[in-house]
């Protein structure tokens, strides 16, 4: 990894928080009503660091990793739980420990919603406003097939294998992350450098192992807690952003969310894939920022 372009492109201070023992990476930057990224599967808070640069000198940017992913501490299954259940009881102890006082917005892209949601679901009075990225809160739309990759990962021996001998969902979405403009090889470097060993790749693969299709599957009850708990958020400001060459998140999901919200500020991107903040860059930060400063909720010195 080039590791001066790293420090170039993700100039900010790394914070720990001390969760069960295990180390939780966070961003914490700026100052005002607090404004909380969070990421998705096999990406880290280094997603974001284009829109935190932008946003920072009037909001205060909260990114943690999750625990597995980023500069967190990556723990064997017998030190910790890689269940939707726990990712959000850790944002929850996380923000928690925080002591926010003001409202806050919520940025979310893929496992990212989910999880933010399941947290918003337990304190809906803290949410002000909604920004969704190519993600989900919701159980598959009827509409969509579940991805053959998804379950060569999930079904079958070889899956894991190349998930986690050789970062194939970490590399591969890299590449077929940005439609418009593939990402640069030094690029994809950095987003696949905290998954550089075996062990250090558990997050990528049980993220893709816990995903709840049945009812049987652990998860499944709380997806369907959350999906039912979406309309209480109908009122709020809501700017959703996506691209549409997504090969799960696809259009499929954008029509999902527009029969939640209705009301939302939609921005499809019809060239642009999963990563849209990598491959429409130049239009979709303005585009958050322009709807935080349009839709403003109180601010105060943190």
């Amino acid at each position: 990894m080039n590791s001066s372009l790293f420090k170039s492109e993700y100039p900010f201070k790394n914070n720990y928080f001390d969760l069960n023992g295990l180390k939780y990476h966070y961003l914490d930057e700026g100052a005002g009503a607090p404004v909380i990224m969070i990421h998705g599967n096999p990406s880290w808070s280094f997603y974001y660091r284009n829109l935190v640069r932008q946003l920072r000198s009037k909001q205060r940017v909260i990114v943690p990793d999750h625990i597995g992913c980023g500069l967190s501490d990556k723990p064997a299954d017998s030190q910790y739980s890689y269940t939707l259940k726990q990712r959000v009881d850790d944002l929850d102890t996380f923000l928690t420990s925080l002591n926010l006082k003001q409202k806050v917005t919520l940025v979310l892209h893929d496992w990212g919603g989910m999880i933010g949601m399941a947290w918003a679901i337990r304190h809906p009075e803290q949410i002000a406003r909604l920004v969704i990225l190519n993600t989900a809160a919701f159980h598959l739309p009827t509409t969509k097939k579940f991805p053959l990759p998804l379950k060569l990962c999930r079904n079958t021996q070889l899956g894991p294998f190349l998930v986690q001998g050789f970062n194939l969902f970490a590399r591969g979405a890299a590449f077929i992350g940005c439609q418009r403009k593939r990402m640069s090889a030094e690029l994809r470097k950095i987003y696949c450098s905290p998954y550089d060993n075996w062990q250090h790749r558990i997050a990528t693969l049980r993220f893709i192992q816990d995903i709840p299709l049945q009812p049987a599957d652990p998860g499944y009850d709380l997806i369907s807690q959350v999906e039912s708990g979406l309309e209480q958020f109908i009122k709020l400001p809501i700017c959703i952003c996506w691209g549409e060459k997504d090969f799960v998140f696809d259009r499929n999901f954008l029509t999902e969310w527009q029969k939640y919200f209705p009301g939302a500020e939609v921005h499809s991107f019809a060239d642009c894939g999963h990563y849209i903040l990598e491959d429409a860059r130049e239009e979709v930060v303005p585009i958050i920022s322009n709807f935080l400063r349009d839709n403003p909720i109180s601010q105060s010195a943190r």
